[in-house]
């Protein structure tokens, strides 16, 4: 039994669909889907429904595409509680829903987590107008600014801050079991390695989570977003980047199960520098 993870399979591109389409089977592993399925509704819960037909247990976060308000839908938190509701209507573990242990010899907490980004991954001292503003000089203009509202909070640093201290509440309750913490953003602002669009950062995190490694027992901590995959340690922790990406971020000829990361076991996984991996 392993516990894989994939994140970012952008579900709105033919050629994704049909590489999702062409996936095998895995009946005795576990899936971790670190978000950006896709914008709509249905994109994304077809995607998810093609996934625990493959899977017998999925688990599932979001990324920011999930959480756009597209063609005058929900907004916000609205938006991710319907998407919340849904996934459990199909039996897909939420950040919402309680923890589960993934068995074996060493048991270990499977926590998917949804903390969101608040700007403090761009220059220190920058509001949210003059972040804005340093990355349109380079014409990074993401569409989180129009697309992502944080309604009821009145911006998204304000959201981010509530998920982050609420996630740590969950952390700091767990039994003290090693933790397999999935989630859409890095946690850690050194993994932020974008260097085709570099003044995109200030979208890929907070430093909130900057100290769960030391302050939680995290074992693993797997993440999307970035489109560059990649395994990294971390004083002791390994770190995934697991993203298949746009069409362009991937080889079609070798299929989507060949994006698949191994999370657990793990075993031939060993600390070392930075690793690559196409």
């Amino acid at each position: 039994m392993r516990l894989l993870a994939i994140s970012d399979l952008h579900l709105g591109y033919r050629v994704n669909r049909e590489a999702l389409s062409a996936l095998p089977e895995y009946p005795d592993d576990w899936l971790l889907v670190g978000g950006d399925l896709g914008e709509s509704m249905e994109t994304i819960l077809d995607g998810l429904t093609e996934l625990t037909r493959r899977f017998p247990k999925v688990f599932w976060t979001p990324g920011n595409h999930e959480l756009w308000t597209v063609e005058g839908g929900l907004r916000g938190v609205a938006k991710y509680h319907a998407l919340v509701d849904a996934c459990r209507a199909l039996g897909v573990v939420t950040p919402e829903d309680p923890y589960v242990v993934f068995p074996g010899e060493r048991p270990r907490l499977i926590c998917p987590a949804f903390q969101l980004y608040d700007y403090s991954f761009g220059p220190p001292g920058l509001d949210h107008a003059a972040v804005v503003a340093w990355a349109a000089e380079q014409s990074i203009v993401a569409m989180d600014e129009r697309l992502l509202h944080p309604d009821p909070y009145p911006t998204r640093q304000a959201w981010c801050a509530a998920r982050v201290a609420w996630t740590e509440a969950r952390f700091a309750a767990t039994p003290g079991l090693p933790l397999i913490v999935m989630t859409h953003w890095p946690i850690l602002q050194q993994l932020v390695r974008i260097p085709r669009v570099p003044r995109y950062a200030p979208w890929c995190g907070t430093v909130r989570t900057a100290s769960w490694p030391s302050r939680f027992p995290i074992e693993v901590a797997v993440n999307g977003h970035l489109h560059v995959r990649a395994t990294d340690w971390v004083d002791g922790v390994r770190f995934e980047e697991v993203a298949l990406g746009y069409p362009r971020h991937w080889r079609q000829e070798a299929g989507m199960a060949h994006y698949l990361r191994e999370i657990l076991p793990g075993d031939g996984l060993t600390p070392a520098p930075t690793r690559w991996w196409r």
